[in-house]
This record gives C-alpha cells, sequence and structure tokens, in this order.
C-alpha cells in the first residue's frame, strides 16, 4: 500500500511538471519577446523609475499629499465593502452549517451559492459592473463586497461547525426562535474567530480596492495607473504612490494582527 501510494503521488507529480511545462512553453512561444530575450532587461523599467524618482526626491514629501485625499477613497472602498461582505457571509455561514441551519434541504444551495460568489474574481465582477454602473468607487465595493461574502462564508462556516450546541439546545427548550438561538447561542461562541477573519479579510480588501484602480475603480489606484501611463517624468507620482499605498498596508497589518492575537489568544 505504501508503494503504490507512492508511484500515485509520483505519476500526479509527473503530470503536474508535465503540464506546467507544456504550458509555460505555449505562453512563452506566443509572447512577443520571449521570456528568456527580455530577461537580461527585467530590471531596466525600475531602475528607470527609480531614478527619476531619487533625482525629484524632494517633491516626495509633497506627492505624499497629493494622494492622501485618493487613499483614503481606497481604504474606503475596502472598509465598506469588507462590512458588507461580512454581514452577507455571517447569514450565509449560519443558513450553510450542518446542524445550526434554518432549513437542512437548503444546505447544499447555500454552499454553492459561497463557491459561486468566491469563484469569480473581483476585477472580473467589477469590469463587468462597470458596464452597468459606470466608472467609480460604487462598481469596486460591490465587486469586493460579493468575492468577501464567499470567502468569509466558507471560513465562518467551519468555525460555525465546531461551536457547542447545547446553548442551542437550551434556548430551543424554551421556545426561542431560530434567530435568537443564532444570536444568544452560537455568535457568541464564533465571534472572536470571525471578527479575526474579517480584519484579514479587510487587509486584503485594501490591496484588491487599489488593483480595481486600474480598471477605473478610482482610489490610489487609478491615480498610479495614470501616472504609469505618462511615463517619464511621472515616474516619482510612481514612487510616491508605492510607498504610500505600502506605509497603509503596513499599518493595516499591524494593527489588525494585534487584534486577531489578542480576540484569539485573549491577551
Amino acid at each position: 500500500m505504501v508503494r503504490r501510494k507512492r508511484m500515485y503521488g509520483g505519476i500526479l507529480l509527473v503530470l503536474f511538471v508535465a503540464l506546467l511545462s507544456s504550458g509555460w512553453l505555449l505562453a512563452d512561444a506566443r509572447n512577443a519577446g520571449g521570456f528568456w530575450n527580455g530577461l537580461p532587461q527585467v530590471i531596466d523599467f525600475p531602475a528607470e523609475v527609480l531614478a527619476e524618482a531619487w533625482a525629484k526626491r524632494a517633491n516626495l514629501p509633497g506627492l505624499f499629499l497629493d494622494h492622501v485625499p485618493a487613499l483614503i477613497e481606497t481604504l474606503n472602498i475596502a472598509a465598506v465593502s469588507t462590512l458588507l461582505g461580512t454581514l452577507a457571509a455571517m447569514a450565509l455561514s449560519l443558513l450553510a452549517t450542518r446542524g445550526l441551519a434554518r432549513w437542512q434541504a437548503l444546505i447544499p444551495l447555500f454552499r454553492r451559492t459561497m463557491d459561486a460568489l468566491r469563484a469569480i474574481p473581483e476585477i472580473v465582477i467589477a469590469l463587468v459592473l462597470i458596464y452597468i454602473l459606470g466608472g467609480g468607487p460604487v462598481p469596486a465595493v460591490i465587486a469586493i463586497a460579493i468575492h468577501t461574502a464567499g470567502s468569509l462564508g466558507k471560513l465562518f462556516s467551519e468555525v460555525a461547525e465546531n461551536a457547542d450546541l447545547k446553548p442551542v439546545e437550551g434556548l430551543t427548550a424554551v421556545g426561542a426562535s431560530w434567530s435568537q438561538r443564532m444570536w444568544l447561542g452560537v455568535i457568541p461562541q464564533v465571534a472572536p474567530n470571525w471578527i479575526s477573519y474579517a480584519l484579514l479579510r479587510l487587509e486584503i480588501n485594501v490591496r484588491a480596492s487599489a488593483i480595481l484602480g486600474f480598471v477605473g475603480e478610482g482610489g490610489i489606484g487609478h491615480d498610479l495607473k495614470l501616472a504609469m501611463q505618462w511615463g517619464q517624468g511621472r515616474y516619482d507620482q510612481v514612487v510616491a504612490i508605492f510607498l504610500l499605498l505600502f506605509l497603509a498596508i503596513v499599518v493595516i497589518d499591524g494593527v489588525s494582527d494585534r487584534f486577531r492575537h489578542k480576540l484569539v489568544k485573549g491577551i
């Protein structure tokens, strides 16, 4: 049995490497320049950007201040989408958890719904919403919230499955409704882990909202796209935006990590 498992594992590894290699060769053949031909020039563009930014380094503090409003818009998009996605994930997770769901027969439906919500990338949803709603932060909020609901719903459901059912049984015995059983018997148990996952998702959504700016969704990503499109002469803005976004993410990561540790560990 051990030899058979090793043989199957080896076959799967060989197939994986073969598929990966063939896909890479096909992509390299279809590329305009080829990977190996362009490899010696891979640092040319970053070097050009950094050289111009260093020459204009005196302008960086002023550029930071100029792009703070765009950064605030990006953070607002991430915060609102995380809040909306978390609320939707809470409802979906409870409806999709065995032993807690209000309608046991509909559990597969709610699970497949969460699978569908997290299967589609945010940028695809945003591109579709642009044609419907136009540009701006609203399509970005909706796109990120949809993906957040699917991703957090799965995590929330796994946490809820490990909840102690004795409080739920006690509430059922005294005639509590389903919503009362969930609110008083389940959510107090799972709230620390749920909040921890939501804070982690907030960090991811800050990055996602910045990326969506490249497709016309506003925020600091849109400013970065415009600066890069202008090319030489605006590279100091590119570096300033990168540094500002990097500092914001570092601060958010540090604060949320501390809150998550306190919620989970209690210290």
